[in-house]
């Protein structure tokens, strides 16, 4: 399958302080869905910031087709959709229609192709009812799906989501999971939610003190307790593995 994500020794070193990335040999191909999981300070957000060269380290980096470097950050970043936590640092405009528009409209796309793009991108994540609404009025969990749909709007080879359950009522977590379960994309995932690990990725990978210590299945990483608690994570109470329904989906061609 084509490689989507290839990372040779990547390391990175903020100034006066240790290693945050130290040596990252990982692979994800198309169609996967990975879940990047460690405690606070593993190095997860340094790496997803990576992926579209908001960050630039030693070693060797190629994502979606491009090797990661200054000459390639304006391709890269229409191949690479990153959501951050807070869909707040993505949505500045007056009406959601404007939101999901700026990508495709620097993007050098007519009227048409624009229209097509944000009524695509908002239908996926079922937000269309709020196109014209301004993004302030909307919940937490409508603001985070619109966030998303700016994103998908570019038509990304890697989807990037960081932490996308943070902060929802149980409802708004479900409803979010329902509309990630149907795009078809490669996800990095990087999250707390050890569940919505389960539930939506069928590969974890573990991150700890910037080094990768634990890559497989996805139901086989959160089996094993031992490896959670040495790395301070740990399913629910009473969570049941066993419980998770495992969904089939179609896979999108390869982009880029």
């Amino acid at each position: 399958m084509t490689c989507v994500v290839h990372a040779r020794g990547l390391r990175y070193r903020y100034p006066g302080h240790d290693e945050a990335l130290r040596g990252i040999d990982l692979r994800i191909t198309h169609g996967e869905r990975v879940a990047l999981l460690g405690p606070n300070g593993a190095g997860k957000t340094t790496f997803m910031m990576h992926l579209n060269g908001l960050m630039m380290g030693e070693g060797e980096l190629e994502v979606a087709g491009l090797v990661v470097a200054r000459n390639t950050l304006q391709r890269l970043r229409a191949r690479v959709g990153v959501v951050f936590q807070d869909p707040d640092d993505q949505l500045f405009m007056p009406t959601v229609r404007e939101d999901v528009a700026f990508g495709p409209l620097n993007m050098g796309l007519d009227r048409d192709a624009v229209h097509e793009r944000v009524t695509a991108a908002l239908g996926k994540v079922r937000m269309l009812h709020v196109v014209d609404r301004a993004p302030y009025q909307l919940s937490m969990g409508e603001r985070r799906r619109v966030a998303i749909a700016t994103v998908l709007a570019m038509d990304p080879s890697l989807l990037v989501l960081d932490e996308p359950s943070a902060n929802l009522d149980p409802r708004a977590r479900r409803e979010l999971l329902e509309v990630l379960e149907t795009i078809e994309r490669t996800m990095l995932v990087t999250t707390h939610d050890l569940p919505l690990a389960a539930e939506l990725c069928e590969r974890a990978v573990i991150l700890a003190a910037g080094r990768i210590v634990g890559d497989g299945p996805c139901h086989e990483i959160l089996a094993d307790a031992e490896l959670l608690a040495a790395h301070d994570l740990e399913l629910p109470a009473g969570f049941d593995l066993a419980a998770i329904e495992r969904r089939s989906r179609p896979l999108a061609a390869p982009r880029g």
